[in-house]
C-alpha cells in the first residue's frame, strides 16, 4: 500500500481537487491574499449545487477515432465522484467555473434529457446503433439517486430497443438491474466497471466520492448474476500508484464474473494535470517526484501528449510494459472473450410493432 498522511487542517474533506486552477476562458481569476482558519473555511463542509442545464439535444456525437462509441449521452456535467484524475474537468471552464471543487460541487442536471431521447430516437434520420452511457461524467454519480436520469433514459432506450453501453464506478447501477435484465436478455446491454485500485485508502484519496472497491466488484458480480454482459475498465492506471495493481484487479474482476477488459493510461490534459499534480504532492510527498517522473517517462518526457491514438496507451518502454502486462494477464483470466456485438436489429419505435401485427410482410 502507498505511504499516506492523515489529511491535515488545509483539506478538503471529501472532494479530490486540492486546489482550484484558474479557468483559461477567464481573463480574471481570485486569489486568496491570506490563509482561512480551518474553522472560517466555507471550502471545508462545500455542499453540492445542482443547477438545470436547458439542453436543447442530448445525443452527443463523438469525432475522435480512438474512442469506440458514435454517439453518447450525458445527463450530467460536472461529477460529484471527485476523481481528481478526471479528464473530463476542463470541460465545466467551459460554463465558467473552473476545473477544481467548482467541477465537484457544481453539477449541471439536464433535466428534458428523457423528453430529448425519445425525441431523437423518434427522428426517421435515426439510424439505430449502441448509445454511451458515460462519454463524459459518470451517468450513477451520487445525485442520479436523487433525480433518476439515468433511469428515465435507460426507460426509453429500453421502450425503444435501443442497445446501450454503460460505464461508471458507482454500484448505484444495481438500483436498475430489473431495466438492464431485461435489456440483456434481447442482448442490447453491455456494461463496463471501472476499478482503479484494491486498496480502499487510495481509492478514497484519489476519488473520494466513490463506492469502495470491494463494493465495486460485488457490483460485477450481482450484474453478471442476472444475466448482463460486465466488463472491467482499469482506468486510469497510475504510474507509481496503480499500475502495480493491474494483475491483481483483472484477476479480481475475472472473479467476481467479468468476461471483458479494458485500460486507459492516465491522462493530464489542461486544469487536471495541475490538479492531480497537487493532489499528489499533498496526500503521497514521498513518492510525488517518483510518479511525476514514470508519467513522463511514459510520455516522452512530457506530463500529457493529446494525440490520437497515444493518449490512451502513451508509448515508450515503460508503457509498454504496462500494455504487455495487461495484454498478459487478460489472456490469463479469460477477459479476452468478450461478447457477441450488441443487437440493432430489434429498434422499434412506438407502435411500429401493432402495425407491424397487424399487416406482417
Amino acid at each position: 500500500m502507498a505511504p499516506t498522511i492523515p489529511l491535515d487542517k488545509n483539506s478538503r474533506r471529501n472532494r479530490g481537487a486540492q486546489m482550484d486552477p484558474p479557468n483559461r476562458f477567464e481573463s480574471t481569476h481570485i486569489e486568496k491574499d491570506a490563509p482561512i482558519e480551518a474553522w472560517d473555511d466555507p471550502e471545508k463542509t462545500v455542499n453540492t449545487q445542482v443547477m438545470v442545464d436547458h439542453a436543447r439535444t442530448i445525443l452527443t456525437k463523438n469525432s475522435s477515432p480512438d474512442i469506440c462509441f458514435t454517439y453518447s449521452i450525458n445527463a450530467y456535467r460536472g461529477c460529484e465522484h471527485g476523481c481528481t484524475y478526471c479528464y473530463a474537468r476542463p470541460s465545466h471552464e467551459t460554463l465558467g467555473f473552473n476545473a477544481g471543487l467548482d467541477f465537484e460541487t457544481r453539477i449541471m442536471m439536464k433535466a428534458e434529457a428523457p423528453k430529448l431521447l425519445r425525441e431523437a430516437l423518434m427522428k426517421p434520420s435515426w439510424q439505430p446503433e449502441p448509445i454511451a452511457m458515460s462519454g463524459v461524467t459518470d451517468c450513477y454519480q451520487p445525485v442520479e439517486r436523487r433525480y433518476g436520469l439515468t433511469r428515465a433514459c435507460l426507460e426509453v432506450l429500453h421502450e425503444f430497443r435501443n442497445p446501450v453501453s454503460i460505464i461508471t464506478k458507482n454500484v448505484l447501477i444495481l438500483r436498475d438491474l430489473d431495466i438492464l435484465a431485461s435489456m440483456a436478455e434481447m442482448n442490447l446491454v453491455e456494461v463496463f466497471l471501472s476499478i482503479t485500485t484494491l486498496d480502499r485508502d487510495l481509492a478514497h484519496n484519489m476519488e473520494p466520492r466513490t463506492p469502495p472497491p470491494a463494493l465495486k466488484l460485488q457490483a460485477i458480480r450481482r450484474l453478471t448474476e442476472a444475466g448482463i454482459p460486465v466488463g472491467v475498465n482499469v482506468a486510469p492506471i497510475v504510474p507509481g500508484l496503480t499500475d502495480k495493481e493491474l494483475p491483481k484487479i483483472l484477476e479480481a474482476a475475472a472473479e467476481a464474473g467479468a468476461k471483458s477488459a479494458g485500460c486507459v493510461l492516465l491522462r493530464l490534459p489542461l486544469a487536471v494535470k495541475p490538479i492531480f499534480l497537487d493532489w499528489v504532492d499533498h496526500h503521497y510527498p514521498l513518492r510525488a517526484q517518483h510518479v511525476r517522473t514514470l508519467i513522463e517517462d511514459t510520455r516522452n518526457g512530457e506530463l500529457y501528449d493529446n494525440r490520437w491514438g497515444t493518449r490512451q496507451t502513451g508509448e515508450g518502454p515503460y508503457a509498454k510494459q504496462i500494455q504487455t502486462m495487461f495484454q498478459i494477464f487478460k489472456k490469463k483470466f479469460a477477459l479476452d472473450e468478450g461478447w457477441p456485438d450488441l443487437d440493432v436489429t430489434r429498434f422499434r419505435r412506438p407502435g411500429e410493432w401493432r402495425q407491424r401485427e397487424l399487416f406482417p410482410e
